[in-house]
């Protein structure tokens, strides 16, 4: 087996782990959107603000694969699993912000579990990335991913089915069925990370 040069930083992986928390921020201030009473104009603008850093944390990470000879594994894979973490952040943002421009107030009971569905991709995102250094042991993660993408799945369908039962006029359906598909596209989003890891796993093993 030949020798394989690794940098000697570990910026590549302080920079995942940083781009996954601001998920973990992301998915919380999400939550607090379907609160009632909530303060959703202050709600959005911290949600701006936290896609807007979760952007510079990306940004970053392209910046130092562009000038750094040695990367801890394929520049390709570097690139899709910043860009990866980076879709979660804006899908996570637009959920937010279609609620404030669309003035939705009332959201199917599957809206929540969508979130907090989320929010527990998230944490187990935020703990994953460290353990990059170590792909052997991130089989776990990935297959509960996957075990929590299709809950995701299978309350979508819920939440589509209600909506169209007839409860609803058709200009809320129209606002909800917007909302509904961002939360079940981030979660989406959440499981094409978690492949990504895997390929890079099977790749550095």
């Amino acid at each position: 087996m030949g020798l394989r040069l690794r940098p000697v930083d570990q910026s590549f992986y302080e920079l995942f782990s940083t781009a996954a928390q601001h998920l973990v921020l992301g998915a919380d201030i999400l939550a607090e959107m379907l609160a009632d009473g909530a303060d959703r104009e202050g709600i959005a603008q911290r949600m701006r603000e936290a896609e807007h850093e979760a952007d510079e944390t990306t940004h970053e990470l392209v910046r130092k694969v562009n000038k750094t000879f040695v990367t801890p594994f394929d520049r390709e894979d570097i690139y899709a699993l910043g860009g990866g973490l980076d879709d979660v952040m804006d899908l996570m943002d637009e959920a937010v912000d279609l609620m404030l421009l669309y003035e939705v107030h009332v959201l199917p009971p599957e809206c929540s579990e969508q979130v907090q569905l989320l929010q527990q991709c998230a944490s187990l995102t935020a703990e994953a990335m460290p353990r990059l250094r170590s792909t052997k042991s991130l089989e776990d993660y990935w297959i509960e991913i996957n075990r929590l993408e299709n809950a995701g799945d299978r309350n979508h369908r819920r939440a589509l089915a209600k909506l169209f039962s007839g409860e609803y006029d058709t200009l809320t359906v129209l606002k909800l069925k917007d909302v509904i598909e961002a939360l079940e596209s981030a979660i989406d989003a959440f499981e094409q990370v978690a492949n990504t890891v895997e390929q890079i796993a099977v790749k550095e093993g």
